[in-house]
C-alpha cells in the first residue's frame, strides 16, 4: 500500500488529467486515481478482475474509470494520449509503445528491469519531444504478461 501510495502521489494527479493503468487488480489504485484526474482507463488482462473491479466502482459510484479486458503489452494507440501512465508489472526495458502514449508534459511510472534481477521503478517525463527519467526505488514486480485470460 505504500508503495502504491509513493508512486500515485509521484504521477503528480491533476483534474484534467487523463490516466491510463496497466494492471487493474482490485481497483482500489483506479478508484484513488479517479478522485485526483479526469478520467482513468484501467487495463486488466484476466476477466474475473475486471468484472471485480467494475462492480467495486459501481458500489462506489465512481463514474470516471473504464476498465477494459486487454492485453496491457499492446500498445493503446487508439486511446491515447494520456497525461499519466502507471505500470504495475515489470518491463524489461522502457517499452515504446507506452512512450508514444504520453502528452506532452505526460509521466509514466513503471518498473524496469529483468524478472529475475535487479528492477527499478522509473519515472519517464515527456518534456516537449525529448524525455528525462529518473529511478526512484528499488523494486520487484511480476512480469507484465502476453495475452488475456478468463480467470486468474
Amino acid at each position: 500500500l505504500d508503495l502504491q501510495a509513493r508512486l500515485i502521489k509521484a504521477l503528480d494527479l491533476e483534474p484534467a488529467h487523463r490516466v491510463l493503468e496497466i494492471g487493474t487488480g482490485t481497483g482500489f489504485t483506479a478508484a484513488i486515481m479517479a478522485r485526483l484526474a479526469g478520467r482513468v482507463l484501467s487495463i486488466e488482462r484476466y476477466r474475473t478482475l475486471v468484472e471485480l473491479a467494475q462492480q467495486r466502482h459501481q458500489t462506489l459510484k465512481i463514474e470516471n474509470i473504464f476498465i477494459k479486458h486487454a492485453d496491457g503489452k499492446l500498445g493503446l494507440t487508439h486511446d491515447g494520449p494520456f497525461d499519466r501512465i502507471v505500470v504495475w508489472a515489470a518491463f524489461e526495458s522502457m517499452p515504446r509503445q507506452f512512450v508514444e502514449l504520453l502528452s506532452s508534459n505526460g509521466v509514466m511510472i513503471a518498473p524496469i528491469g529483468p524478472v529475475d534481477g535487479k528492477q527499478v521503478v522509473s519515472r519517464l517525463s515527456k518534456i516537449g519531444s525529448r524525455f528525462e527519467r529518473e529511478d526512484m526505488m528499488p523494486a520487484r514486480f511480476l512480469p507484465l504478461l502476453d495475452g488475456i485470460a478468463t480467470a486468474l
